[in-house]
């Protein structure tokens, strides 16, 4: 077995990969609402949804996944009160055809983040 590891980081960058994948299995580290360049997408809930679970596709694109390969999807929002806004944008990726199990919590973020995405995909080797 061997591990592929994405988007590792550039030097001096932090010691993760965008994601890592094996036998099949794919883990997609969490991700944020952040533009190309690495700032903060700042706005509503909206705004920072749909920035992090854009991300979240590249990321699985990089690594040769798409939305339909996802098995399971971990949630972090910083606000409950935004639960409902979320899931709007969230529909707008996940269709009832291809909804993987999720997961999600009320954590306290890091910076003016509103939410983080992580995901696990699979595809037959």
């Amino acid at each position: 077995m061997s591990i592929e590891r994405y988007g590792t980081p550039k030097s001096g960058g932090l010691p993760f990969a965008k994601a890592a994948g094996a036998d099949g299995w794919l883990y997609v580290s969490g991700q944020v609402p952040r533009d190309e360049k690495g700032q903060i997408v700042f706005g509503n809930m909206t705004t920072q949804a749909r920035a992090t679970l854009d991300n979240l596709k590249n990321v699985l694109k990089m690594a040769g996944y798409g939305l339909e390969d996802v098995v399971r999807v971990g949630v972090w929002i910083d606000d409950p009160r935004d639960f409902a806004e979320f899931n709007k944008v969230y529909a707008e990726y996940f269709s009832s055809d291809h909804a993987p199990a999720r997961v999600t919590v009320q954590a306290m973020m890091m910076s003016d983040l509103r939410v983080e995405v992580d995901c696990i995909a699979y595809k037959k080797p």
